[in-house]
């Protein structure tokens, strides 16, 4: 799967998950302060993952600042992004069932890399519900 990461710091947590994403085999397209000569402002390079899942040339992306709000918040301003912020395993399982989530937000001051591959374990395992209140839902809030 092609997934477009960005993050406002160059952290460690950040690092890892780029790594982590390689590892298990997806493409991985970098902004912001993990990638030289990027604009690192939250604003700017969760704009640009979120684009480039709203333009189809990425499938999802994760979007990555110090609360992970502000990386959300930017993601949420793209026409057909579904950002959420996610501090659990579970919230990111939530997330993909019943939101439909194609942009995964994530906090830098909270997530340790154990805590990072549960979430992405949730996030990759689960699929979108097929629930007909659940589609409803997601369509209500689709732009």
């Amino acid at each position: 799967m092609r997934i477009s990461v960005s993050s406002d710091m160059d952290q460690p947590v950040a690092r890892a998950l780029v790594a982590e994403l390689g590892k298990r085999g997806h493409e991985v397209t970098a902004y912001g302060a993990l990638t030289p000569g990027s604009d690192p402002q939250w604003a700017v390079c969760s704009d640009a993952a979120a684009r480039d899942v709203a333009d189809g040339n990425a499938e999802q992306a994760v979007v990555c600042c110090w609360t992970g709000t502000g990386a959300a918040i930017a993601a949420n301003k793209v026409p057909g992004i579904r950002a959420a912020l996610c501090t659990d395993a579970y919230t990111a399982e939530g997330a993909r069932r019943w939101n439909d989530a194609n942009v995964l937000a994530l906090s830098l001051r909270l997530i340790s890399e154990p805590l990072l591959e549960e979430i992405l374990d949730a996030w990759f395992a689960t699929a979108a519900s097929t629930d007909e209140t659940d589609q409803g839902n997601i369509g209500r809030v689709s732009n």
